[in-house]
Parts: C-alpha cells; sequence; structure tokens
C-alpha cells in the first residue's frame, strides 16, 4: 500500500507537542512492515532540512480569489518521503500556530493552502491509496476530496486520527469564501458548529474512519465530558471509530542507552538510577542531602488540561510531605506563577524551570522517583510511558491513555506499574501521591514496581500494525 499521511508538525523537523512525536515515527514503523508512506508537512522557518530536492518549483493553488505557486521539496528519511510546503508568507514565522498573545489570524488560509497542496501532490507526484490525516490542521484534505476534488484522481479513503478534541480550528463562516470552500459545505451536518465553521468537524464528518490515539480517549470523547460539543457526533460515527495507542522510540527513550544522562542503568543493572538521581538534584540546584527523599517529577505544560489546577488545590499538604519536586514547563501565567513562589518558599524541596528542554526532560525521567501526570483529560501521553521505562514509578489521573497504560500496584500480588485515581481533585491526587511515598519507604515492593513497569512494552511496531489493518480495511471497502 501507498499510505500519504498529512500533518502540521513532525520530529525531527518542527514540534510543539505529542502529535510530532507520533508522525515522525509512525511513518518509519509502517514503512518497516513493508509499505510506501510519504508524509506532507508545511516549511515552517524552525524547519532544518539537508540534502531536499524541488520536487515542484511552484502548484498552482487557488484559494479563493487568489491563485498561489508554493513551492515542494522534498527529502526521503529512513524511507520514508517527507514533502515541505514552501510558502514564506505564510509558514516563514517564529512560531507554528500562534504568536505569544492569540492565534495567527490567518491559519485558516494557511492550512487551507496547505491541505490543497497535500491533495496536489497526491495526484501529481504519490498517488497514495489512503490518506492519514492528523488534527484539525489537515481536516480540509477529506472537504476538499468531497466537494472541491470530488472527480479527482487523487481520490481515495481517508483516515483521520484525533490527537486532541479540544483543539478545533474554529473561524467565521466567511472563511469558506476566504479559502475557496463551496458555500453548501455549511451546514449542521457539515462544517457548520454553533454559526462557525469547525475544520476538525470536516475531519469527522467527511473522512472515512476516525480514530485518536487510546482505547480510553476513543470511550471518552463520545461523552458530554469530554467531547467538546461533538460528543453527538462521534457517537453518531461509532461505527467508524477506534483507538490506537500511541507508541514510544525507544532509541530516543531507554535508560540504557539515553545519551542525556549522567549514567545509564536497565532492568539487570538499576545502579546508574541512583546516579541519574544525584546528577538531578545537581540539575536543579538542590541539596544532595535530598537524595534519600523520594523525588517527584513533573515535565508538562502548566495548564488545567494538565492538572495544574490540582496541584494548585493541594499544594500546602503537598509541601508538607517528606519530598522534593522537579517541575519542567510552561504554559499559563498563573501556574507558572505558582511554580516560581513554591520555589521560593521552599528553595530546598522545590525547583522549577520554566521552559522546555529536552535534555533536562530525559534527566527528569531518569532521576526522579515519581512522575506526576494528573491530567484533566489525555488523550494518550508519552511521558508516563517513557516513565514506565525509565523505572519511575507513574501517578496518574485514571483518563484516557494514562488509563490504558499504568496499572495499579498490588502489593500482595506484585502486579501493576503505579497508582491512579479517579476523582478530578487534589484530595484523590494527594491519596494517590501518599500511596506511592508510603511503597517507596518499602525497598523491596519499590524495586519490583519499578522493573514492572521497566519490562513494559509499547514499541510502535504493534501500533503500526493496528493501522495497517485499519488502511487495508479502507482500501478494500473502497474497491481499490
Amino acid at each position: 500500500m501507498k499510505i500519504l499521511m498529512v500533518a502540521s508538525e513532525a520530529v525531527p523537523f518542527s514540534k510543539t507537542g505529542g502529535l510530532a512525536d507520533v508522525v515522525g515515527a509512525l511513518p518509519q514503523a509502517v514503512h518497516a512492515l513493508g509499505h510506501e508512506v510519504g508524509v506532507v508537512l508545511p516549511l515552517y522557518r524552525m524547519t532544518r532540512l539537508d540534502g531536499a530536492a524541488t520536487v515542484f518549483p511552484g502548484l498552482t493553488v487557488p484559494l479563493g480569489a487568489e491563485t498561489c505557486f508554493p513551492a515542494v521539496r522534498a527529502l526521503v528519511q529512513h524511507g520514508v518521503k517527507f514533502y515541505f510546503v514552501e510558502y514564506p508568507a505564510f509558514f516563514d514565522r517564529p512560531a507554528l500556530y500562534a504568536t505569544p498573545e492569540s492565534d495567527y489570524p490567518d491559519n485558516a488560509e494557511r492550512f487551507a493552502l496547505f491541505s490543497r497542496a497535500a491533495i496536489e501532490i497526491a495526484q501529481l507526484d504519490f498517488h497514495p491509496d489512503i490518506f492519514h490525516c492528523h488534527d484539525w490542521q489537515s481536516a480540509l484534505v477529506p472537504a476538499l476530496l468531497h466537494s472541491v476534488y470530488a472527480k479527482s484522481p487523487a481520490r481515495a479513503p481517508v483516515l483521520f486520527t484525533i490527537h486532541n478534541l479540544g483543539y478545533q480550528g474554529l473561524f467565521g463562516r466567511e472563511m469558506l469564501g476566504h479559502v475557496g470552500l463551496p458555500e453548501h459545505l455549511f451546514h449542521i451536518d457539515g462544517l457548520e458548529f454553533y454559526g462557525k465553521v469547525n475544520l476538525l468537524k470536516a475531519g469527522l464528518v467527511y473522512s472515512d474512519a476516525i480514530n485518536t490515539v487510546s482505547r480510553g480517549y476513543a470511550r471518552e470523547i463520545q461523552t458530554e465530558e469530554y467531547g467538546f460539543g461533538l460528543d453527538g457526533l462521534l457517537r453518531h460515527r461509532s461505527l467508524v471509530l477506534s483507538g490506537i495507542l500511541n507508541g514510544v522510540d525507544y532509541s530516543q527513550w531507554d535508560p540504557a542507552t539515553d545519551k542525556f544522562l549522567a549514567a545509564n542503568y536497565s532492568p539487570e543493572d538499576l545502579t546508574g538510577k541512583q546516579k541519574c538521581k544525584l546528577d538531578l538534584l545537581k540539575v536543579f540546584g538542590l541539596p544532595e542531602a535530598r537524595a534519600d527523599r523520594p523525588l517527584v517529577g513533573i515535565v508538562s505544560r502548566l495548564t488545567v488540561q494538565k492538572g495544574a489546577d490540582l496541584i494548585a488545590e493541594a499544594a500546602g499538604e503537598l509541601m508538607a510531605g517528606d519530598l522534593t519536586i522537579v517541575v519542567l514547563g510552561a504554559g499559563d501565567a498563573i501556574y507558572e506563577e505558582l511554580f516560581r513562589k513554591l520555589a521560593a518558599q521552599y528553595p530546598e524541596k522545590v525547583a522549577v524551570r520554566i521552559a522546555y528542554d529536552n535534555a533536562v526532560a530525559h534527566k527528569i525521567e531518569a532521576g526522579a522517583d515519581i512522575f506526576l501526570m494528573p491530567s484533566r483529560y489525555e488523550p494518550c501521553g508519552l511521558n508516563q510511558i517513557y516513565s514506565l521505562k525509565y523505572g519511575t514509578v507513574p501517578v496518574v489521573r485514571s483518563t484516557g491513555g494514562l488509563d490504558d497504560t499504568v496499572q495499579p500496584f498490588d502489593g500482595e500480588g506484585g502486579q501493576g506499574t503505579g497508582f491512579k485515581f479517579g476523582s478530578y481533585s487534589g484530595k484523590a491526587m494527594m491519596e494517590a501521591i501518599r500511596a506511592a511515598l508510603a511503597l517507596y519507604r518499602k525497598p523491596k515492593l519499590w524495586s519490583k514496581l519499578m522493573l514492572n513497569g521497566m519490562r513494559q512494552d509499547y514499541s510502535w511496531g504493534a501500533s503500526a500494525a493496528h493501522y495497517i489493518q485499519l488502511y487495508e480495511g479502507l482500501v478494500t471497502a473502497r474497491g481499490r
């Protein structure tokens, strides 16, 4: 099969979040199973290309009343052909989607051009058996194939993956004219959403199948609590909705080989983990004398979605515990300030870096004893899976992919990989943290728990095989 993925970011070329990790790794895993894979991405200012060839010096792409001529460059990496849509007026900017103050006001035009360019690449060069689109930035591909490109030779079935339903791409109705979408698509069973155009909804309505990044999240988004206004539509399309858990790239996330660590370690020899803990304390300027206390790590966007409000709610009780906390992340100003104040008030117990630093993230995964992820909702989550591999015990809320990947530890049977809590409250979170701290004081059981997690396998092979089953079913149904 020939699969063409369309996405707005992918490592190592561009990244704001987990979407980039998935689109960087999944194509390689699908290719390794014997299929031809292409990926279409925007060429951003941050994108670094070595050895890319110009495939098209100027595609003809209508955009409303205008005609644009984006160039397309390409390179092959790990057997996957990456196409880059080059249009500086839209993509040569400091960030991918927004300024620090707000989203770019022309995001509809930017990603409409990108989606049209992807279809042009499909019909002029790649000729896919199936499109695989990711999140709202690519959701116009199925809508365009349904309408403007209905008779195109590139028309192929579409799988649409939801990475986070909370981001939908909402725009005023006038954007239809700006990007050349037919007005007849604006109705309750099409793109209309409370008087606006909802691009994510385009993916849900016009794709042949939908999936999301864990089985738990696929169930949750069909409920009013997690559906962000689209739960009714998702229930309506439930027969073609599935959940496939994201994998992780163990070539980058394995304590036995991780180049960012002060010492490597494995399930067979854990001695290096203590050296990593000492190194982490040093990196954050915390006293080495605290190495005998449990060290809690947080790597996260500091937002309500990630449970920062629960930490704020329970801050006093958390600080009363005999533990140390290191935090890496950025987000809402109120929660950035919360952690700065805690670090100032408890300088020997709390340290924070308001930033994202890949090397430090690796050091936290290796050097912490406990990893805290109290998310309000979590489509899949990757850090809890990294934590398992690094012998860093996850404490998570039982939602989405967190619920799928962390199993409660049973001290009597010795089964399980971490601690979970259900109710979204500071009280419930603290009960789970206290249970983890109590077990930490029982070294034999704690070692068993660590090793249980380190022996889990969430590599991409199994997930890629599930995607291939979906692709094959869609291609067969279309009769290609």
